[in-house]
């Protein structure tokens, strides 16, 4: 699907999405926990949905309802394949908890989860029991034995999310465990996992670095009753438009919340953009912007909505972190640098270091390569455009936010 955007001013007010960050973590720790859980303001985009089928596959018995998921948990391996779609927090949150089950299983997934290394997946399940078998180093992946309690090391660097699967299950078995994590990144999504498991009854002891846990086993899970926030990452694209373009304001978001990409303040306000807190409601509005630097290592999904921002600031731009965007949906650095070429920015990638020149936006034709993300800079970018943009493969926005383009047409003042 190809979506035209046309240069536009915003204004409007909006409700977040739910966060499927916190809605695939609260589902994995429903299914974990016998009786009924019961979760409202849900998330039901694709990487959501992917978190409800697989726990059915595992055994949970799900109701779903207009504003609310009922999920009566319980641990049965009812499958030989779970499928994750395009979901990396899926798999590596999940691969742990199938190991619960002590039955062979086949994990698989489509499209760019295809492409993903799983070689952190396989290394640390092997350091708790089960074995794993793939070819290339890529999905499908086989998984046999059964999760058992160890003291091991991980690899934290190119993602938090194996670790939040291991924290998930390792609880649940008979022996106690010890993780060293070493070069952890994206410390504030395992605060997010820690929060959530403690909701659910989970004591897990950690030091101020977050780089040892010890996880006593034989744990239970207690049924809760858990209300969604709002989406940090996705209402980045529009505190963007609307630091670029006009206003907005936004319900539903926490202030305090744990999700990596309430850094997009931060940002922001480094532009000096207009940002204001009223009765919980957030507003940004348009304003000059000066270039900034932002180091976005712990936050890595902020890079796109980030590099639209610094389409419109005046000078260089400087974002930190390009080596945490090569296994996204796409390789997000070289992406963004060819597609937003195509729109007149110039970018240049040193290392891990992204620089980004503002100046004019012109139209033209750009390509999502697949990446929500992408597309949602992309149509960002195009608010303030000198002529149209058409955004090829479009759709791959209800990854995450699938009411992303209904949400901006709402805003858009034409």
């Amino acid at each position: 699907m190809d979506i035209l955007i046309k240069p536009s001013s915003i204004y409007g007010n909006l409700i977040a999405p739910s966060s499927k960050s916190e809605m695939q973590r609260v589902v994995a720790a429903a299914l974990l926990a016998k009786g009924e859980s019961v979760i409202t303001n849900p998330s039901f985009c694709e990487d959501s949905k992917v978190a409800l089928k697989v726990s059915e596959k595992l055994g949970a018995k799900i109701s779903i309802e207009k504003n609310r998921v009922i999920i009566t948990g319980g641990l049965i391996h009812t499958s030989s394949e779970l499928h994750f779609g395009e979901s990396a927090l899926a798999l590596r949150m999940f691969a742990p908890i199938a190991g619960l089950t002590g039955k062979e299983c086949i994990l698989n997934g489509s499209k760019s989860l295809l492409k993903r290394p799983i070689e952190l997946i396989s290394e640390s399940l092997s350091n708790f029991g089960i074995e794993c078998f793939s070819t290339n180093n890529r999905l499908p992946i086989s998984i046999k034995g059964k999760l058992k309690g160890n003291s091991a090391k991980i690899d934290g660097k190119i993602s938090s999310q194996v670790l939040t699967g291991l924290l998930m299950a390792l609880p649940c078995v008979s022996e106690n465990s010890t993780i060293f994590v070493e070069q952890l990144n994206s410390k504030p999504y395992i605060k997010l996992t820690l929060a959530v498991f403690n909701r659910f009854g989970i004591e897990i002891e950690s030091d101020s670095k977050l780089s040892r846990f010890k996880i006593k086993g034989n744990q239970k899970y207690i049924p809760q009753n858990y209300n969604i926030e709002g989406d940090w990452s996705n209402m980045s694209f529009m505190m963007v438009a609307a630091a670029i373009g006009g206003f907005v304001s936004i319900k539903g978001l926490n202030a305090s919340s744990y999700q990596s990409d309430i850094q997009i303040l931060k940002a922001l306000e480094s532009t000096e953009a207009n940002i204001e807190w009223k009765n919980n409601v957030l507003e940004v509005s348009k304003n000059k912007l000066k270039e900034f630097e932002f180091d976005a290592t712990d936050c890595p999904d902020l890079f796109p909505p980030l590099v639209a921002l610094a389409a419109y600031c005046k000078g260089t731009s400087k974002i930190k972190g390009v080596s945490r965007l090569t296994h996204k949906e796409s390789n997000r650095g070289m992406a963004l640098k060819e597609e937003f070429a195509k729109l007149g920015i110039q970018i240049e990638i040193f290392d891990d270091l992204m620089l980004i020149v503002g100046g004019v936006v012109c139209g033209g034709s750009v390509d999502s390569h697949h990446d929500h993300r992408m597309a949602m800079a992309l149509a960002i970018a195009a608010l303030g455009a000198n002529n149209e943009v058409i955004i090829q493969n479009a759709e791959c926005v209800s990854k995450s936010y699938p009411d992303f383009f209904n949400d901006l047409k709402q805003l858009k003042q034409f």
